[in-house]
């Protein structure tokens, strides 16, 4: 055992520790306090608080702290917007980038409204800190209402008929819908039957239909959207909303705009209705989706839609000529070689979306070294109780 003080958070929203002269990463600790670790390497596992930061607070979770799900329930709200306006302004000062980082917005909203959940030997839920043992859990309350206890119950059953699962779970606008990844590819297809209560809409096994009731959907501004399975989602509505109010104000008096990496349409649905709109994405199932929802959405100026890999086959320079604005929210790899197109474009307004502090400081140091002006930046917590943040930056030229 060794005492030891938290100097500061590590990225993780892990306490570090300096120890003997390097870094000792340790969960559950904050800066300023005094702490009983067990050490392996640079790792270390809190014991015993011995000097309790005035930032503490209690966690309202029963399993924070064995389980691996949130990391940050010990830490004051208002501290966590702080850590997670830093991690921001950190990344974009080692990348070389002069700006402005707003304080955080938070926008927890009613809770998470995706989650997978691992199913092992009986027990449901999330894995423990580093680790590959299973938190039974019976609730999960960072989840919207509909999920917080029904995801373990509709993980359960799953698990009762398939073996060990991974059960991913979606809250649409007209109930659950249930992805099930099994640990065995053989495991025969069984009989499964949920209780009408759990408001489960679909299930697909290993990426095949199984059994659908009705068509899950959800709303995105004026929109209706049928979900694809195991589709990709913010992970909050106030978070879409909030992102996709910033881009629409961005973007105010654009009269064509291009979504790269539009997914089901979070931002073209939303501009849509007052800007022509080219929306991309390699992902088949979400672009099928979005060419269904424009469909049967009346009001909206024309929306051209296409499948396309942005990574390796980027909008050109030639391309761009004819946007007046763009809006991208690529994956947490970032979009390196799309913003250096962009980066010799004259687009006149940028407005760029990242859940990836450092992938998004790369990627903003391209545009500006092309001439581009970054105003103020606003990162988004829609990821409560862990260290992970969204943030969008506005570029003009």
């Amino acid at each position: 055992m060794i005492r030891a003080e938290i100097v500061a958070l590590g990225r993780r929203g892990e306490g570090v520790a300096e120890i003997d002269g390097s870094r000792v990463y340790v969960p559950f600790a904050l800066p300023g306090e005094q702490v009983a670790i067990e050490r392996a390497g640079e790792r270390g596992r809190l014991v015993e608080v011995l000097s309790p930061s005035p930032d503490r607070v209690v966690p309202f979770c029963p399993y924070f702290g064995t389980c691996g799900g949130c990391s940050l329930q010990h830490l004051a709200p208002d501290n966590t917007a702080g850590f997670k306006r830093d991690l921001v302004a950190t990344a974009l000062a080692r990348a070389g980038v002069d700006a402005e980082v707003a304080d955080t917005l938070v926008v927890h909203g009613k809770g998470r409204r995706r989650v997978t959940l691992h199913a092992r030997g009986g027990a449901v839920g999330y894995m423990r800190v580093r680790s590959h043992e299973l938190v039974d859990i019976a609730a999960c309350p960072v989840l919207v209402p509909g999920l917080r206890t029904r995801a373990p119950a509709i993980a359960r059953a799953c698990a009762a008929a398939f073996g060990d699962c991974d059960v991913s779970l979606t809250s649409a606008a007209n109930g659950i819908d249930v992805a099930v990844e099994t640990v065995s590819r053989t495991t025969r297809r069984a009989n499964i039957a949920f209780d009408p209560r759990l408001r489960v809409t679909r299930i697909t096994l290993n990426g095949e239909m199984l059994l659908q009731w009705t068509q899950p959907e959800i709303r995105i501004g004026e929109a209706s959207v049928p979900l694809p399975p195991a589709s990709f989602l913010q992970a909050t509505e106030a978070g879409e909303d909030a992102l996709g109010r910033t881009a629409l104000t961005a973007l105010s008096g654009c009269s064509e705009v291009a979504d790269l990496f539009c997914g089901l349409g979070p931002f073209a649905l939303r501009l849509a209705p007052s800007m022509r709109v080219t929306a991309l994405d390699a992902d088949r199932a979400a672009i099928d989706a979005l060419e269904m929802a424009v469909r049967n959405r009346s009001g909206l100026k024309p929306v051209t839609i296409g499948r396309r890999d942005l990574f390796s086959e980027p909008l050109t320079l030639h391309e761009l000529v004819r946007f007046d604005g763009i809006v991208i929210d690529p994956p947490r790899a970032g979009a390196q070689a799309q913003m250096e197109e962009l980066a010799r474009s004259q687009v006149s307004t940028i407005v760029s979306v990242a859940c990836d502090p450092g992938t998004f400081a790369r990627d903003a140091a391209i545009l500006v070294a092309g001439g581009y002006r970054l105003g103020t930046i606003t990162p988004i917590d829609q990821f409560a109780f862990s260290h992970h943040v969204e943030m969008v930056g506005v570029f003009r030229k």
